[in-house]
């Protein structure tokens, strides 16, 4: 028995371990001229792991960059930022992109992915000046559990609650959030009334019962008039996360006050749009960004 044991833990051990190093199928980003890459570079450390993410930077002779934070989707538990390529609209439009990974829930369950996103945004902010990042123009995109992410990271602001692992830095806000098909509620994800996930139970872990811990780390509970512009994105038909999930962060978005827009994808599903929509849906990020006081400024 112990042996059956021992090798069911190697398996799930080398099962989590290839999540987060599964990276020999995956295409390099295609750099428009002018940009230069950086990859795997190390934003914060956890006892043996390393958060690493990927930047592409434009040249620095127009000044300093907006940029855009992306952050894979997965459940919280798996995906690699790898398979993250489609950065050609803010390539156009000038923006360098940082490509994050973060620990996954068969390494640690949450807050953790949470305090790996806020560690890559804290990082930026610090060395903006070195990366030439305009830290007034800081944009934080995913899909999915990234799209979760991405709300988390920003909307928390200066709340410093899951910033243990990277304190000293102050003003943090970010110009928008770019959400598509995110978890706003991990509760209700793993026990609602629309569509339920064990990939929330998983990632709550021993907290998996606690609802307080879990509105902790659900977006939804940081809206507040002071919360940056989000920009949303859900197809009615997701079998995976609740569009209804979207619809109540939008709406508490608009009664605070918030500059947000919400774009329904008719007949959606996870992230699976047709070619026309997906070009329609950049397209409309794209302007949204560009309406906001920060990029507007020319």
């Amino acid at each position: 028995m112990k042996k059956i044991v021992t090798c069911l833990l190697c398996v799930f051990s080398l099962s989590a371990f290839a999540q987060e190093n599964d990276t020999a199928t995956y295409k390099p980003v295609e750099l428009p001229p002018g940009f230069t890459a950086q990859l795997n570079v190390v934003y914060t450390k956890v006892n043996d792991w390393e958060g690493k993410m990927d930047f592409y930077l434009p040249a620095k002779d127009k000044g300093p960059t907006p940029i855009v934070i992306n952050i894979h989707g997965g459940g919280w538990n798996h995906g690699v930022k790898e398979s993250q390529t489609g950065f050609n609209t803010f390539f156009k439009a000038g923006f360098a992109v940082a490509n994050i990974e973060y620990r996954l829930t068969g390494r640690a369950t949450a807050p953790a992915a949470v305090e790996d996103t806020r560690c890559a945004l804290l990082y930026i902010i610090k060395n903006a000046k070195e990366l030439n990042i305009d830290v007034n123009r800081i944009v934080i995109m995913g899909g999915s559990s990234g799209g979760h992410l991405a709300l988390m990271g920003g909307l928390l602001g200066n709340d410093h609650r899951f910033d243990g692992n990277c304190p000293g830095v102050e003003n943090v806000r970010v110009a928008a959030i770019i959400d598509k098909y995110g978890i706003t509620d991990v509760w209700d994800w793993g026990y609602g009334k629309d569509i339920t996930s064990s990939s929330a139970t998983r990632w709550l872990g021993s907290k998996a019962k606690d609802e307080k811990f879990a509105a902790s780390v659900s977006p939804i509970t940081y809206v507040d008039k002071n919360s940056p512009p989000v920009f949303i994105v859900h197809g009615d038909a997701d079998p995976t996360v609740p569009y209804q999930q979207s619809v109540k962060l939008h709406d508490k978005l608009v009664a605070a006050g918030v500059k947000t827009e919400f774009i329904t994808v008719p007949g959606g599903l996870h992230g699976k749009f047709e070619k026309d929509k997906n070009s329609e849906v950049n397209k409309a990020i794209m302007t949204f960004i560009k309406s906001l006081p920060a990029f507007n400024t020319k």
